[in-house]
């Protein structure tokens, strides 16, 4: 029997962070999270039962991908968090090398079992750095390290979303942890929307200023699909 997933949409638009910020890209969001972030603009993907979405197996979902795909630069899986339904990337994915459609994979860093599953067929990783003072959640520090080890070699760049509660030792933290891995990897901070008009611009300057000291590509961008009114 075939494996198959709760897929919340699939769509074709304009990838609005991080590095390719500005591609066009076919997205898939899954439904279910293992995190509850206080800032999470995708609340209605947290279930894995989301409302709204549909069960699909893996060749379904390709039939939708293959019917929106033409000129674009990959396919994006985001969610919630994509690797919590790990089984049916790693088929989907393999049917996407066969028809050379470059994997996206966005994620939160956290579920190393499930990545060793499917990273093999991974081309690009944004993952995302879960600052405590931020999510409101527990830290994900020797996660995310391991992770990075796993991601190496990889198309790979990291994000981590500032709001007026992200702390400076937070940041300290997210640093140490990229420069184990590659202090040339670009590093994206990304002001919460919602905080854009409350002085969140200034945090974000100070811990670019910081950062610097010891990587060489930290950029601010915010969520900029946000600001062109597109999904």
């Amino acid at each position: 029997m075939a494996v198959t997933a709760r897929i919340v949409e699939i769509f074709n638009s304009i990838q609005g962070e991080g590095k390719y910020a500005g591609v066009q890209q076919v997205f898939v969001r899954l439904a279910g999270c293992n995190l509850t972030c206080e800032y999470c603009d995708s609340t209605h993907a947290r279930d894995v039962n989301a409302p709204g979405s549909i069960e699909m197996d893996p060749l379904q979902l390709w039939s939708e991908i293959e019917d929106i795909w033409g000129g674009s630069h990959s396919i994006c899986f985001t969610g919630g968090e994509p690797l919590m339904q790990a089984d049916f990337l790693k088929e989907v994915f393999a049917i996407l090398r066969v028809y050379k459609a470059p994997v996206f994979l966005e994620t939160n860093g956290t579920l190393i079992e499930a990545f060793k599953k499917v990273v093999d067929d991974v081309d690009i990783v944004a993952m995302d750095i879960k600052l405590p003072s931020t999510t409101g959640c527990i830290g994900y520090w020797d996660e995310h390290v391991e992770f990075l080890r796993l991601a190496w070699g990889k198309d790979i760049f990291i994000k981590t979303v500032i709001s007026n509660k992200t702390s400076m030792e937070d940041i300290i933290k997210a640093v140490e942890i990229i420069t184990k891995g590659d202090p040339a990897m670009p590093f994206f901070l990304q002001p919460n929307y919602y905080d854009i008009n409350n002085n969140v611009m200034a945090k974000c300057r100070d811990f670019q200023q910081y950062a610097l000291n010891y990587l060489s590509d930290v950029r601010i961008i915010p969520q900029l699909h946000k600001f062109m009114n597109i999904r």
